[in-house]
């Protein structure tokens, strides 16, 4: 039954990693489209796209950033595309929810609330940059706050419910997932949903065993059957949390988004290899991948030809 089957999420790019940091990051529109494809033929069923300038790398998103990869995977794959409405945390909401607004995805990611959002630690690893920006965004997390307020979240939920797009909800906290409950009981998002927990990055919970399970009893709680349950894990615990969660029965999602390392001080040379590092983990649990297809049944999405590119 595709219910037990595991759903693979691959997030290309992201804002957070920058150029200088590892030579294979996805930068261009070209780089992209190919490491997403490479991501879907690897095992991964949704892939989890931002976009970048082609010259510096630095995080843009206007609905022009996304068309000339959107149009590339679409035409090249039936895998499942989600696009980002957290974008950058420096960027108002109404910006960031623009693209998803106008290219009408299976699947939107949305922030269940705001947080302190720590990025600086990176600069006691990386100390050569090709770009001021990066190193200038690194030191500005000091004094940032990723806004996601109540009503950021309601215009992203009325602005997108109408295209038929559904959502991956990123919960940092605790609190973030008695956020959504809020936005469910409200009647604004509808189940099954997809509540993706995010372990590991400075301002949010924590990656140890008891924060994911803590984290997964409170989506119980709340949620009951209404939800479907994904991980994901920055840097060094990105394979632990996996697989954790993959023999509790949940979901995964990897990408140099999330993390640009496949083994201790060696950089994953590719978003692929991700994808097959965690497939292998999966199936030696003797579990089997969700295709495309089959996590738009778990997920209950509206189908890879209602989407606008």
């Amino acid at each position: 039954m595709t219910t037990h089957k595991v759903i693979i999420s691959c997030a290309i790019t992201g804002s957070i990693h920058t150029p200088s940091m590892s030579p294979h990051l996805p930068v261009t529109a070209q780089d992209i489209a190919v490491s997403a494809l490479g991501a879907a033929e690897a095992g991964a069923a949704i892939v989890h796209l931002h976009a970048r300038d082609p010259e510096t790398g630095q995080p843009v998103h206007t609905p022009e950033d996304f068309e000339p990869f959107l149009r590339v995977i679409r035409q090249s794959s039936d895998v499942v595309v989600n696009l980002t409405t957290g974008a950058s945390p420096y960027m108002p909401v109404e910006y960031r929810v623009k693209p998803a607004a106008v290219w009408k995805p299976e699947v939107a990611s949305l922030n269940m609330g705001s947080m302190n959002f720590g990025l600086f630690p990176m600069l006691k690893r990386f100390k050569t940059f090709k770009h001021q920006w990066e190193p200038d965004m690194l030191e500005g997390s000091h004094d940032l706050v990723f806004r996601n307020s109540f009503k950021d979240i309601r215009y992203a939920l009325e602005t997108l419910n109408a295209t038929g797009t559904r959502y991956e909800f990123e919960c940092y906290d605790t609190s973030h997932l008695y956020n959504l409950h809020y936005f469910w009981t409200e009647g604004l998002v509808q189940a099954p949903l997809f509540i993706q927990t995010c372990f590991g990055l400075l301002g949010g919970i924590g990656s140890h065993p008891d924060d994911v399970m803590h984290m997964k009893r409170t989506a119980d709680r709340l949620f009951g059957d209404n939800y479907r349950w994904s991980v994901l894990a920055a840097g060094q615990a990105q394979m632990k949390v996996a697989a954790m969660a993959a023999s509790m029965g949940g979901h995964v999602r990897v990408g140099l988004e999330d993390s640009l390392w496949i083994g201790r001080g060696k950089l994953a040379s590719s978003n692929a290899e991700q994808v097959t590092r965690v497939r292998q983990i999966i199936e030696g649990l003797g579990l089997e991948i969700a295709t495309p297809d089959d996590a738009r049944a778990i997920l209950s999405l509206k189908g890879g030809d209602a989407v606008g590119f």
